[in-house]
């Protein structure tokens, strides 16, 4: 049978096609949009295949292509199911007090990362930042590599220097003082 014959089984037959996909989808509207894909693909199929059971053809189509729309389906959920699980809950969200601190340690971080050496804050961000090994970095920036290491060494130690300071900063209450230490303080 040729392409427009099967299109003309398709219509004779759309009835039962669409109580075949309501069955297997479950609702009218799934069946309805599975009957609209069935169409579009018989429209796309090349006029150079024969049926030999258009009918047949049809109902095997509908089959598998409700299959295909369950599978989907159910592989949809799950990666929805899966992405919800990954999200932070509302009491895991950082309080605004808590950004303002960690705001606040980025821009102390940056100090101390500015006031090191401009070969020493490269060397940093050339191997820590964009993996690139001491060999190549000591190429880089025209150093023996045990000249690298030490840069590096010493670059740790400044960043430590910093955690340390901030670590300290961060047990003092941030607090606004009361009126009666203001007074005081006069």
């Amino acid at each position: 049978m040729t392409e427009s014959g099967l299109k003309a089984v398709f219509l004779a037959e759309q009835p039962m096609l669409l109580r075949l996909l309501v069955a297997r989808l479950g609702n009218r509207a799934d069946a309805e949009d599975a009957l609209q894909d069935m169409w579009i693909k018989l429209d796309q199929l090349p006029t150079s295949q024969p049926v030999a059971q258009p009918a047949a053809y049809l109902y095997r189509m509908a089959s598998n292509h409700a299959s295909d729309r369950r599978i989907a389906a159910t592989r949809s959920g799950a990666r929805d199911t899966a992405w919800m699980e990954v999200q932070p809950a509302a009491d895991e969200q950082p309080t605004i007090e808590r950004a303002l601190l960690d705001r606040e340690r980025l821009t102390r971080l940056e100090n101390a990362l500015a006031a090191m050496p401009e070969r020493m804050r490269t060397a940093l961000r050339l191997y820590r930042l964009e993996d690139v090994p001491q060999k190549e970095i000591a190429a880089r920036l025209g150093m023996t590599l045990s000249g690298v290491e030490k840069l590096l060494r010493r670059a740790v130690k400044e960043i430590q220097a910093y955690k340390i300071a901030s670590e300290a900063d961060s047990e003092a209450p941030h607090r606004l003082p009361s009126e009666e230490e203001s007074n005081r303080d006069r």
